[in-house]
Order: C-alpha cells, then structure tokens, then sequence
C-alpha cells in the first residue's frame, strides 16, 4: 500500500499590544498580532504504530504508543521525562485523536517533524511558540488524518490541547496563530471548556457557543510601522501571571481598577484602529504601558526591565510609543513610531542595540496558519 501524502502546515507567532494580565480573565479584552515568524509541522506516514515527534526545540526524535488516549514512551510508565519541551505537541495530537475516537475513526501512525523561526539557537524570543506548534500541529494531523477544519474550529481544538497543560492560559496566542493580522480578542471561560469536554466530550464543545470568547480581525495601524526588540532575556508568561495570583491581588481595589482600565484602554485601542486614528492608537500604547508600570510599581512582578525600560525610552524620545509585549520579565517589547519618519526608526533601532536589545526584522503575518 502507498505511503499516505505527506502534509505541512505552518501558524505564525504573536505579540500582544494590549490587554496583557487584564486578559486571563474570561470576557476581558485585547489586542494581539501575528507576526511572520512561524513554527511548521509536517505529517507524514509511519513504518510503525504510533508517533514519532522530532522537533528543533527537543534533545532526541522519540516514538510515542497509545495508551487509554494519550501518548506514552513505550518502556516509561508515564514519559513525563519525555515529555517535557514537546508538551504542547503532544496535546495537540492527544485532542485531535479524542476527536476521531469520538467520531469512530481510527488515528493512523505519523512521524511528526517540527522546524521553528521563533528562537534564537534554542532561546525563545517570546512571540508565541507555544500557541504556534499548537495551532500548526492540530491542523497537519487533522489534515493527515482527514479532517477539514475551519479556522474556529481549529482554534477550539487548539484551546483543548492548551488547558489541559496550562489552564490559566489566555489563549489569545492560539486566535493570533489562527486568524492572523490585528485581533480584537477576549478569552473563552476555559473551566467551562474544560467541564463542557470532561461531561459531554469534544465533539459537543466544539458546537457549542463559549462564554466570553470574541476573536475578530482589525485593520492594520493606520501610518505606524511597528518595531519590535528582544531584551534577550526569555521570560515565563505562565509564571509571572501565577507570580500575580500568589500576591493575592486578584478581587482587590488595585485589581479592579488594572481590570477597568485596561478595558477602556483596549476599547479605545481597537476604535483607533478602526478609524484609521494612528495618533490615538499611539496615545492607548501609552496608557497601557503606564498601568503595566503601575501594576509593575504596586506589586513588585518586575515587568519592566532594564532593556524594556530602555526600549520605550528610546521611542518615547522620537514621539512614539512603546511597551512590554505580553507579560514582560524580558522577551520582547514594541513601539508604534511614524511609517514616514525613516531617520527616527534608524535612531531607535542603534539605541536599543546600544541598550542591549535586538531589533528584530518582524512584521506582521496578515495570514493565520497555512499550508
């Protein structure tokens, strides 16, 4: 019998623009872009039962067995050793398998190969690897298995996979890697997701409505080139956001006003966006970098660093504006600077690298994931 096609897929990365924090809670909202670094995942068909997943990120390509709908390390009891730095990969095949097994198809061998732009000789950049190699792996072995997904679809699927490894996850990166362009986002409740799959399985709760989710595409920024520096620093969004919680902040006085103004500020952000307003978009760039400081000043989380405190100086000083993108702690930070103002781009661009921080050549991804 001849070997199935093989098939590629690719999903961009993200950066958030605003909304960071305020965002975890379900129904808040913000705004992300995709970025045209990608991640890709090519399926093809394997000589043995299971799944071989190599990747640019792991140490060794391992073989995975199926055991009661998830994938183990043939030999280990649980792989939990093998699992880590393919995590997300893995649920993402275990979520695309429950789906067939629910529809009474059989889930077929695959060699699983996964190449990404989104590091830099194995440091992370920070713009959304994670949610990338999810979004792209659920839809290659959809496809290799015979699946046809719409991009919601594919996004539920993909919020599935991430839940189960990380439930305080926003998921905003996984509607950036989807949809692609500018994204007015808020998040599903995902405890209600998660009960929705765990009483009634995956089928249902990908037809079912998801309270608080909205993703729509926006207009690109009207006269602004976005610019966008690595500190060099990798930092953990899942950690900083806990860091958060630990605080007991969350239903405080401060809580709630970081909650309402970023919401207005994200509101504000996405009518700018609309009516083509480049100086207003700049001026809420601005307003949700002084609330990330203020949070940053009442709790102590260390969201601006040297580098990104040194980045949004560099643009503020040539009338731009700039701010940590996503969770800060390091990763990346952006500015929104005047498209025509070449001269003042080329100053911010040598003294950020004076300042540590690399330029990155990004722009954004007007296209989700694709083949």
């Amino acid at each position: 019998m001849a070997r199935q096609r093989a098939v590629v897929r690719r999903a961009p990365g993200k950066l958030f623009v605003a909304g960071e924090y305020a965002v975890v809670d379900p129904g808040n909202p913000a705004i992300l872009v995709a970025v045209d670094r990608y991640v890709t995942v090519t399926v093809s068909g394997a000589d043995e039962d299971g799944v071989v997943v190599s990747s640019d990120l792991a140490p060794r390509q391992v073989r995975w067995q199926w055991r009661d709908g998830r994938l183990v390390v043939r030999g280990e009891a649980d792989g939990q050793h093998a699992r880590a730095g393919l995590e997300h990969v893995l649920a993402a095949v275990e979520t695309v398998g429950r789906l067939l097994t629910e529809r009474g198809l059989p889930t077929p061998a695959m060699d699983i190969s996964i190449s990404s732009e989104l590091h830099d000789n194995g440091t992370k950049f920070g713009l959304g690897s994670s949610g990338a190699v999810t979004v792209a792996t659920v839809d290659a072995v959809a496809a290799f298995c015979g699946l046809e997904l719409s991009p919601d679809i594919r996004y539920r699927l993909a919020v599935l996979a991430t839940v189960e490894i990380d439930p305080r996850s926003s998921c905003g990166d996984l509607a950036a890697s989807t949809w692609g362009g500018w994204i007015a986002y808020r998040a599903p409740d995902r405890d209600a997701v998660l009960d929705l799959v765990r009483r009634r399985g995956v089928e249902e709760a990908l037809g079912t409505p998801w309270p608080g989710f909205e993703a729509r595409r926006l207009p690109p920024p009207a006269g602004l080139s976005l610019e966008v520096g690595w500190t060099g620093t990798p930092a953990s969004t899942t950690a900083l956001v806990a860091g958060l919680n630990r605080r007991t902040w969350r239903g405080t006085a401060s809580h709630r006003r970081f909650v309402e103004t970023s919401t207005d500020f994200v509101h504000a952000a996405v009518s700018a966006l609309e009516r083509g307003d480049g100086a207003g978009l700049q001026q809420q760039i601005r307003r949700a970098r002084r609330e990330l400081a203020r949070l940053d000043d009442e709790v102590g989380l260390g969201v601006f660093t040297t580098g990104l405190t040194a980045l949004c100086a560099a643009a503020e000083a040539v009338g731009g504006a700039a701010k940590p993108s996503g969770a800060g702690g390091g990763d990346c930070g952006i500015a929104l600077l005047d498209a025509e103002a070449t001269q003042d781009i080329t100053h911010v661009r040598e003294r950020w690298a004076m300042a540590g921080v690399r330029p990155l050549p990004i722009r954004p991804a007007l296209e989700g994931n694709q083949e």
